[in-house]
């Protein structure tokens, strides 16, 4: 769990920049989208039984240096999409929603992992997980903000501003 959590601690630190000055609708993408592909790679080398325990290790480690940075910037495009009186409850609302649907994954994963008798089901996991991450990415491509580079009032006046009242929903 230590490596688990160092990639997911290390990825924004170290790329965590690139989301303001490349672009966070790029970065996101690529981010979602690389991290998909390498959960994919890692499920093929994982069915043919060229993994071991820290091998998989590592490859989940990459994949969550990745794929942290993204869902951390993530979470904080969608905010600012929403004006400055509602932002705070936007980021518990989507945080509580993806936090229910975490909540499903030991469930889920559990079920497929079964007995250990089975990996083909597990397999089929990994590559559903890897098919949602692309798609993530693929649909961050198309609508994410561009936010980089900006103040949160460009991206989203506040409520109480005349720009906000004149703009149509």
């Amino acid at each position: 769990m230590i490596a688990f959590a160092v990639g997911n601690l290390v990825g924004p630190l170290a790329i965590g920049h690139l989301f303001d000055t490349i672009g966070r609708r790029v970065m996101i993408a690529g981010t979602y989208i690389g991290s998909g592909i390498l959960l994919a790679a890692s499920a093929v080398l994982f069915y043919s039984g060229l993994l071991n325990a820290i091998t998989q290790t590592a490859c989940w480690c990459v994949i969550f240096f990745f794929a942290s940075a993204g869902a951390s910037a993530a979470y904080l495009t969608v905010s600012e999409i929403f004006p400055l009186g509602v932002r705070a409850k936007a980021i518990a609302v989507f945080f509580a929603i993806a936090q229910c649907f975490g909540a499903l994954g030991p469930v889920v994963y559990g079920a497929m992992i079964g007995d250990g008798s089975r990996p083909a089901r597990l397999f089929i996991g990994y590559l559903l997980g890897a098919t949602v991450m692309i798609a993530g990415g693929l649909i961050a491509r198309r609508l994410a903000v561009d936010a980089e580079g900006r103040s949160l009032e460009d991206i989203a006046p506040p409520l109480s501003s005349d720009d906000r009242r004149a703009q149509d929903f």
